[in-house]
């Protein structure tokens, strides 16, 4: 892994997600290495790493809480920002670097509202922001119930069982938590929806967009079946029809 320090000149971007108003990245790639990403043309913005393989470079934006809170000093009011849209806002040089961590406490600060995606169990370290954010939510980025689909499609992610827990965990801190099943990797949906749904409010899926990146490895270990259109939909609906019995409003997105 290729770990290299930048600086930003930005912070806030603007977001075009319904709700959140900017998202903020502390990283530019992801160690996470999902062989499905989308967020692979982030690349070109790289300097170095521009012809390197996703997941085998992050590149830290070491100033970007510095840069974060001179931001927020000249908004006129508090808005709302997600961490992250193009990178693990909690890959494992988070640990080390403390950047997320950072945005955490300017955002909170200024009381602005929080959104988190993540894969990864790191969150849980910072409960105790969480707690203290008035208005604040925590996605967990779960796509099978499979971990042996898990170490084909995203080899360097926490397994599903820790982002399991650290789901639960988060769930009874009393914060907001929800799941994003995207893309929806081969996956059972009674066990999936079993094993998140008593730990969630919020449930979000969306199917495998850019098949072309994994067709090939689809194919050789037999899941052609999870290509098709067919499975995106028929797989989505069971996962609302679950939600739907037990809660309320799901948002369901299918190509």
């Amino acid at each position: 892994m290729d770990i290299t320090e930048i600086t930003s000149k930005t912070a806030l971007v603007r977001s075009r997600i319904p709700g959140v108003d900017y998202v903020i990245n502390p990283f530019l790639g992801c160690a996470h290495g999902c062989l499905y990403c989308y967020a692979v043309f982030m690349r070109k913005y790289s300097r170095r790493h521009r012809a390197a393989a996703w997941g085998s470079f992050v590149e830290v934006k070491v100033n970007i809480v510095e840069v974060l809170r001179a931001e927020l000093r000249r908004k006129r009011k508090p808005g709302r920002a997600m961490l992250a849209s193009v990178c693990d806002p909690y890959q494992p040089v988070e640990k080390s670097y403390r950047l997320t961590r950072g945005c955490l406490e300017a955002l909170l600060e200024f009381g602005w509202g929080i959104d988190i995606l993540t894969r990864s169990p790191l969150v849980v370290r910072d409960l105790d922001i969480l707690r203290a954010a008035p208005d604040v939510t925590v996605g967990f980025s779960i796509t099978t119930d499979d971990d042996r689909v898990r170490r084909v499609l995203e080899p360097q992610a926490p397994p599903i069982a820790a982002r399991l827990r650290a789901l639960k965990q988060v769930y009874e801190a009393g914060i907001h938590t929800w799941v994003f099943v995207a893309p929806m990797l081969p996956l059972n949906p009674d066990r999936l929806y079993a094993a998140i749904g008593p730990y969630i409010h919020h449930l979000m899926v969306d199917p495998l967009n850019y098949r072309q990146q994994v067709r090939d490895i689809y194919r050789r270990h037999g899941w052609d079946y999870a290509l098709t259109d067919a499975y995106a939909v028929q797989t989505g609906a069971a996962l609302l029809r679950k939600w739907q019995d037990r809660h309320g409003q799901t948002s369901l997105t299918l190509a």
